[in-house]
């Protein structure tokens, strides 16, 4: 039985891997600025309050959680996404920090608060997207959000070998269209070969046993663009 932390766990893949997760009898604790989805699942195995990534009492009440509930953390799932969709020259100043609070700045936090509960096998998988990988194809009104992709990537490279002595690893996986809420906003209308239930058993399959094969490393899982 593993403890398992995802963020964004409200909706989409986040959703779905906490059931997946809980349903295989892991404890879970879902994490997301609305709660009410996960609570109203009453699973045993889960554990769910409302989380805003950038909010340092949040952040202090996970920490507490932790400590007094598990002790340690053997997953990882950084999930939350924010996504603001508009032409380069409308986005403001305002909108990229929103996206970044999120994408970039939340990661490394929760990330942070939570590696002196990890040992080694622990694994942290960072959910990216294939428009912050170099060299894929991009699309306009992304500016922000794909950027953000791009950077958080890098920093769970860092993260990989400045952790590596102690066992643990930082993954991510750069994913391609999956059918979510979010991928609606990005692109509406677009139909997505993948539900967000089939993108979830894959990430459930890969936090389990990738970080056996694999540290620091991206891996695009996408069969199509966008």
């Amino acid at each position: 039985m593993k403890k398992i932390v995802i963020t964004g766990a409200s909706r989409g893949i986040g959703y779905e891997l906490a059931c997946l997760y809980a349903d295989a009898g892991h404890q879970v604790l879902a994490l997301s600025r609305n709660e009410k989805p996960m609570k109203m699942l009453k699973h045993d195995n889960i554990s769910a309050f409302s989380f805003d990534l950038g909010d340092t009492d949040d952040l202090d009440k996970l920490v507490t959680f932790v400590k007094e509930d598990w002790e340690t953390v053997d997953v990882l799932i950084n999930n939350a996404g924010k996504l603001i969709n508009k032409p380069f020259e409308e986005l403001t100043t305002v909108d990229f920090e929103e996206v970044y609070k999120v994408n970039v700045f939340g990661v490394a936090a929760a990330t942070k608060v939570l590696l002196p509960y990890m040992k080694k096998g622990s694994h942290v998988v960072t959910i990216s997207s294939m428009g912050g990988v170099r060299g894929s194809a991009k699309f306009p009104g992304l500016a922000a959000y794909s950027s953000s992709k791009g950077a958080v990537i890098t920093l769970s490279e860092l993260l990989a070998e400045e952790y590596k002595e102690q066992g643990i690893a930082f993954n991510v996986l750069a994913l391609g269209a999956v059918q979510t809420e979010m991928l609606e906003e990005a692109f509406p209308g677009y139909k997505a070969p993948l539900s967000a239930r089939e993108m979830a058993s894959y990430i459930y399959d890969f936090s389990l046993k990738g970080n056996r094969f694999y540290n620091g490393k991206v891996l695009e899982v996408s069969s199509s663009t966008p």
